[in-house]
């Protein structure tokens, strides 16, 4: 059982959901340290503290029993960096993820610990943390992206060629002159 993998899951869930630390421990009847200690892959949680963590969280523990060779057990989540959890905590977060979501979807709650997620993997794949400016670039990027796709634009600019929106018109200069 990777333990640290489990901490970066709790700590994603946990971001993504706005909640501190000490307001997940004393839902769960835990102490602020185990469960800080969980988070940065440090201890041995039992089922029973796992079990209350997902509660307090508004969540259900699953345990999946899986081939020793599969994918995804080598592929651990990466990790949350600090100005991430920070922007996971605010009310704008929450209304974008709802934004970027279907709001009747019962899956949308699920959608701002794949957001988190995500975002955690772009930050480790450039091997930086930015600063939450940031990482509100790429949540504003995400949710353009969702209600105005290019798919939309391309369709619609098919046939025109490529002075429709493709780039620029033949024979300018895209420098500006002629």
């Amino acid at each position: 059982m990777d333990h640290s993998a489990i901490g970066r899951e709790l700590r994603a869930r946990r971001t993504a959901a706005g909640r501190t630390v000490a307001s997940v421990a004393a839902d769960a009847g835990l102490s602020v340290p185990y469960i800080a200690n969980l988070e940065n892959g440090r201890g041995n949680p039992t089922l029973a503290a796992l079990t209350r963590l997902a509660e307090a969280l508004g969540l259900r523990l699953a345990v999946t029993l899986v081939a020793a060779d599969d994918a995804a057990i080598g592929r651990p989540a990466p990790a949350t960096p600090a100005s991430l959890v920070r922007l996971g905590r605010t009310e704008r977060f929450r209304r974008t993820v709802s934004a970027v979501g279907d709001p009747g979807d019962p899956g949308t709650a699920d959608l701002a610990v794949r957001l988190v997620t995500a975002l955690a993997g772009i930050a480790e794949a450039a091997g930086l943390e930015p600063a939450e400016a940031d990482w509100w670039r790429l949540v504003d990027a995400l949710l353009l992206i969702t209600r105005f796709p290019a798919a939309a634009d391309a369709a619609s600019a098919a046939g025109a060629g490529p002075a429709a929106g493709a780039g620029p018109a033949a024979g300018t200069d895209p420098g500006g002159s002629t």
